[in-house]
């Protein structure tokens, strides 16, 4: 999908895409056995689940940037099933392996289901770094009442194609209530217009996005590790191939 598409696309139009994209069985392959890896230990006095840093790939990568095994999540904010994987999976995966420095992990948000999810991607990417996966957690956890307010008025949401680009995704924010939700989350209003008027941001996170697709991801949740697709988008899934691979 073009960015002009994905800027002038109506949510309602896009509805049926996110039936279609976002679900379990995301991807399909095996990942490569290995021995057993040791742990390797953070900088004194940290941890590596609290070092997150960008990539050039648009991602949030947590973790020891040289770990031996190095996962990867392409992920929708408005996917059901990545929403389970933040709440079901997240968490034993930082504490087991992401902590022993064996695993990295990199979220990358993949813009399936249009202009909502562009503006969420911009807004959890309008603070720190370290701020991002917790903003996306909270999305997640409120995935219900963003969508129901996202699609309440589809008129006024249409006519934000007509705006300025500048404009565009500002007004957008506004119409969907999400400055509201991130003000409430440390992301002020003024901060979030900031980040929503910066269109040429925008444009770079939809042509990443498009970038994954030419990759072969066509579907959320769908896992790489080190560079090779994983069997099913599940944590009692995932975990079992981390295993495999050296995380035991």
């Amino acid at each position: 999908m073009t960015f002009a598409r994905l800027t002038k696309l109506s949510l309602l139009a896009l509805a049926p895409l996110a039936l279609a994209a976002c679900g379990d069985d995301a991807a399909s392959g095996d990942t490569a056995r290995g021995e057993p890896l040791p742990m390797v230990a953070a900088p004194a006095g940290t941890s590596w689940t609290q070092k997150v840093v960008t990539t050039e790939e648009g991602g949030y990568l947590v973790g020891n940037p040289d770990a031996p095994l190095k996962l990867v999540e392409y992920g929708s904010l408005t996917c059901p099933a990545c929403a389970r994987f933040a709440a079901e999976g997240v968490p034993p995966l930082m504490e087991k392996y992401v902590a022993s420095g064996r695993v990295s992990f990199e979220f990358r948000s993949f813009l399936i289901h249009g202009p909502l999810d562009l503006a969420l991607t911009r807004l959890i990417g309008c603070s720190t770094p370290e701020a991002a996966l917790p903003l996306a957690d909270q999305v997640w956890a409120n995935l219900g009442p963003i969508q129901d307010r996202a699609f309440a008025n589809q008129a006024a949401l249409a006519s934000t194609n007509g705006l300025p680009e500048n404009e565009r995704f500002v007004k957008f924010g506004e119409l969907t209530g999400l400055y509201e939700f991130f003000a409430a989350r440390g992301i002020s209003e003024d901060q979030a217009r900031t980040c929503m008027a910066d269109f040429a941001s925008l444009e770079r996170l939809a042509k990443l996005s498009e970038g994954y697709s030419s990759d072969g991801i066509n579907q959320t949740p769908t896992f790489m590790l080190n560079g090779r697709k994983v069997e099913g988008g599940s944590w009692s899934q995932l975990e079992p191939a981390l295993q495999r691979a050296g995380a035991r």
